[in-house]
Parts: C-alpha cells; structure tokens; sequence
C-alpha cells in the first residue's frame, strides 16, 4: 500500500505523469478570422446576421423551432418566466440544488421560489416532492438539468401538464444532451441555455431561449430587445403589447459567431466526454462508498459540465468531503467542484425566508442537504483526456486503500 502524499508519501501525479487540462474556452485561428470580419463589418449587435444564424442552428439542434440569444443565462430564465405569465406573488418551483440564479430569476419577476428536494441519484428535482409542493399559486416549474444527468422530464411533465403549469427547462449544464431522442430545451415552454465562461458551450457570457410556440417566441424577441419584433429594423419599433415590461438583454454578433463555431464541435465533444466518463465509472466501481451521479433515465447522450462522484457510502460517509478534496489535491489531481447547494445556504443567495421572499417545501430539503456533504466533482476539460481517467482512478483507489490513514487526517484537522 502507497502512503497518502498528505502523510509524506509520493504523489501519484509526479515525473513525467501530468494532469492535461484543454484551455478554456477554447480558441482558434478559425474563430479568430470570423470575428475580425465581423469587427469590420460593423454590424455587431441588434438581431445581426451572426446573431440570427447561430439562434436558428442551436435551437435546431436541440428539436426547437425557435431560438432567443439574449446577454446571459439569467437573463433568458427572468424573459421565460415573464413570458410564461408569472406575476408578482405567484410560487415558481426550484430544485434546491441548482446555481441561485434559478431562484433568483423568479425574485427578479415578483415571485417566490419555492425549493423541493433532489433525487439521490440524479440529484435532480424528485418529481414526487415537486407534486407535493404545487398549490394553487404554483404559475411555473424549472426542473436544473444538473452538472452531469437530466431531471425526469417524462414525469415533471406528466405532473405539470395535468395542472396546467408551464415547465421551464433549464439546461445550463447539458448543451447537446438529449433525453428520449429530443433535444433537452425543447421539451419545455421553454428551454434556457447559460454560455457563461466555464460552461461547455463558452462566450464569456451570454445564453439562448429555445421555444417551439411561435407566440412564446415573439414574447421572448420583446421582452430582451426592449420591445422590438423580430425583423424589424432599429427605428422601426412598433408598440409593445400593453403591461409587457421590455429590457435590454440583447448579446451581440461577436458572442453569436464564438458560440456558432463551437456548436460545430459539440458532437464530438459529447462523444469523448461520454465515452471518458463510462471508462472512469468502470475503472472505479471497486470502490466501496463511492458512486456516480446517475445519468438521466432516458438520457442519450448525456452532457457533462461536470463529473460527480458522491462518497456517501461505507467508511468514506463519516470522512468531510472537503478532506478528501484536499487529499486528491495533494496526490496531483483537484476533485474540488463541490454543489452549489442547496441554494438557501449559499453565501451570496440573501433573500429572506422570513419576510416570505422564498420558501422551502415541507421546511426542509434533506436529500439536497446531505448530498451536499457528499459531493465532489470534476470539470469537463479535464474528461477529454483518457490519461486524466486513469489518474484519477489511480487517486481515488489509493485514497480508499488508506483509510486508516484518512481518518487520522480527519481526526487532527477538526
């Protein structure tokens, strides 16, 4: 058995084995010349040529008729509630394990989120907490698909569509993940997309509503372009519909020609981070107490921001997740990403439970609240290397093989 390099023994990661990372976002001469000619062309912004040819061929892609590109993800989940109908006062289901944006962007519209726990193995919504958590002023529901698996859409939709609710998608983390042979996004009222810096599909900022309802698409065109129908030109506005409060949440044709470049690779980029991630789950299914975030149910493919591992099981569940983060640290890999949630106990989510600006769905989201304990993943740039898989396995077996070792870690950092 190797000593734990946190106990002086030698790193896995050390000679001439080396963690390879891709640059991200990734750039390329290609990329470099469009944008030069976009720069001279001076159409930039305000539903250019770029802006709309990338809307067209991403919400294709995805099976949805239209595409809304708007300044960031969200941006694109305040438009789709408004759009939706969500006023002031109404309830807008959240899973509690999602960036806060989700429930914020609900706040930014008037109304409340309201937080319902995960499953253990998707660690997306539970259907059956969403079903319990509906009440008459229940107006919209946003299933996350989350890091690396897709919410059940099959029963989210079964059970919002029986009452009547609108389901927004939001699918920050899947770009090009398909579930039952549909592109996510378009299985929704509306599907939201974030292209912030470290997501899949990379231009900084900026994201994309999809929609397959002509009408919901044009309120989505108004509601970012301040007023504006799509085809008309900057000056030739016509009166926005009485009571729609339009903003300026435009992106612009640089962002649109970087995003469209890389739509190209999206394919292939899925294929190697599915077939990476199937070849670590087999390499480290040995390992007593620690899992995979389980893939969507009818996911295929399935998109990856991140690869979770949760190490809630035999003697790994009494170890703090943060120590075996700093273990594999030490060895030459960082398995850091933890959860973002829940998102009520995040640092920067200060909306006030006891004013009523939110509320937690039978007063508490246990499931979310001890994976949260658990967690611990990897970025995607990491998964397009084959030789990354076979590092981190090395890891992860040395650190259960020296268990005894770990917890003695434990006992002298708390």
């Amino acid at each position: 058995m190797q000593k734990l390099a946190s106990l002086g023994g030698n790193k896995v990661v050390s000679g001439d084995r080396t963690v390879k990372v891709q640059p991200w976002p990734p750039r390329n001469e290609e990329t470099l010349e469009l944008l030069k000619e976009v720069y001279l062309s001076g159409k930039w912004s305000f539903n250019s040529e770029a802006e709309q040819a990338f809307e067209k061929d991403f919400a294709e892609y995805h099976g949805a008729k239209y595409g809304i590109f708007m300044a960031n993800g969200t941006t694109t989940l305040e438009c789709a509630l408004t759009a939706v109908g969500v006023k002031p006062g109404d309830e807008v289901i959240v899973p509690a394990l999602t960036w806060m944006a989700t429930a914020v962007a609900a706040n930014y519209v008037g109304a409340i989120p309201v937080f319902v726990d995960v499953e253990p193995t998707t660690l997306c919504m539970d259907p059956v907490k969403l079903e319990a958590a509906i009440t008459p002023k229940t107006k919209a529901i946003i299933p996350v698909h989350v890091y690396g698996s897709m919410a059940d859409l099959e029963k989210i939709l079964q059970i919002a569509d029986a009452k009547g609710i609108p389901v927004i998608e939001d699918c920050a983390h899947m770009h090009g993940g398909f579930w039952n042979g549909r592109g996510v996004g378009s299985w929704g009222k509306v599907g939201s997309f974030s292209f912030q810096q470290s997501k899949t599909m990379s231009s900084g900022e900026g994201g994309i509503c999809i929609t397959n309802d002509p009408e919901m698409a044009d309120k989505l065109y108004r509601l970012k372009h301040i007023g504006y129908s799509r085809g008309l030109a900057q000056g030739q506005a016509q009166k926005a519909p009485e009571g729609m409060v339009c903003h300026n949440y435009r992106a612009t044709a640089f962002q649109a020609v970087i995003l469209h470049q890389q739509l190209k690779n999206l394919p292939g980029l899925i294929k190697t981070y599915a077939e990476n991630a199937a070849y670590l789950t087999e390499k480290i299914k040995d390992i007593p107490g620690v899992r995979i975030q389980a893939p969507g149910r009818l996911a295929n493919p399935q998109a990856y921001y991140s690869f979770h591992l949760i190490f809630d099981g035999g003697e790994f569940k009494d170890i703090p997740r943060w120590l075996i983060s700093k273990t594999c640290y030490d060895e030459g890999f960082d398995i850091g990403n933890g959860t973002h949630g829940p998102v009520y106990k995040h640092n920067l989510f200060n909306l006030n439970k006891e004013k009523g600006e939110y509320r937690i769905a039978e007063g508490s989201c246990k499931v979310c609240e001890e994976m949260c304990n658990h967690t611990l993943g990897i970025f995607h740039q990491p998964l397009l290397y084959r030789e990354n898989m076979d590092i981190i396995s090395d890891i992860l077996h040395k650190v259960a093989d020296n268990m005894d070792g770990l917890k003695e870690l434990a006992k002298d950092w708390k």
